[in-house]
């Protein structure tokens, strides 16, 4: 027992330690942030934009963009709602909340890599259970899009209909799938764990005090936004290649 109180102290003065970050640091990596959402926004507005067909009509545009999105959609979730859709793909993995990210290879090198590879994959399996709750939203979503939002989307860029989805789903998703998840992380002792390991951290560094993010939200907003990820890249594969429409309309309206 002393042994195992003293590698958790150690646990914690090595993950305290590693929350302390320089401002100077801090502000660099929001520079960095800021630098990297203008070049991504730039990007986006340098998309070319498709086309509608010639002799298209507008009804036959919208289902077959609904259709895109339906299947997009259902790709996106299928890949994540499985084992290690999240934690088995880095792009998409959620990290430690946090500063404890920073701190987590002191953590390993201290022995105990298990028990944050535990933390880790509790997170991301939570996720993974919670995210075909997207299911319902995204199909609802769809049913209020109008003609007029079906025309302006078709010729957007290659993720302006993820676009579309973040902006009128993320309320919802997180309203939908945090309670779930945050039941998920209570089932499994990941919830009890991360809230020790803050007040003991808290204890020892008063000024912390505040500064760990809500573990529920973090693994809800992290889940989301792998999701658009996935989705952006569904949208992009239909949009670019022919193998990707996989119906009769998808091939009608993006071409064979």
């Amino acid at each position: 027992m002393i042994r195992r109180n003293a590698v958790h102290i150690m646990a914690i003065t090595l993950w305290t330690s590693a929350m302390v970050v320089p401002q100077a640091t801090a502000a660099w990596d929001d520079l960095l942030k800021q630098g990297q959402q203008l070049l991504e926004g730039q990007n986006r507005s340098e998309q070319s934009e498709t086309a509608v067909p010639a002799g298209m009509d507008t009804g036959t545009l919208a289902r077959g963009l609904k259709e895109a999105l339906r299947v997009g959609g259902e790709r996106a979730i299928g890949q994540l709602a499985t084992t290690d859709g999240y934690y088995g793909r880095p792009d998409v993995r959620i990290p430690l909340p946090g500063m404890l990210e920073s701190g987590a290879g002191l953590l390993r090198r201290a022995g105990l890599e298990s028990y944050v590879e535990t933390f880790e994959r509790s997170m991301n399996r939570a996720a993974e259970q919670a995210i075909s709750e997207a299911t319902p939203v995204f199909l609802d979503t769809l049913e209020q899009m109008t003609l007029e939002d079906a025309r302006r989307i078709y010729s957007g860029g290659d993720n302006a209909a993820t676009e579309y989805f973040r902006d009128k789903t993320s309320t919802r998703l997180q309203q939908r799938m945090q309670p779930l998840i945050s039941e998920a992380m209570s089932a499994s002792g990941v919830s009890l764990a991360y809230e020790a390991l803050v007040q003991q951290a808290e204890s020892y560094l008063p000024m912390l005090q505040g500064f760990s993010p809500d573990l529920n939200e973090h693994v809800t907003s992290r889940a989301l936004e792998g999701l658009f990820l996935r989705l952006g890249e569904e949208e992009r594969l239909i949009r670019q290649q022919p193998a990707a429409r996989t119906t009769e309309l998808l091939k009608q309206v993006f071409g064979s």
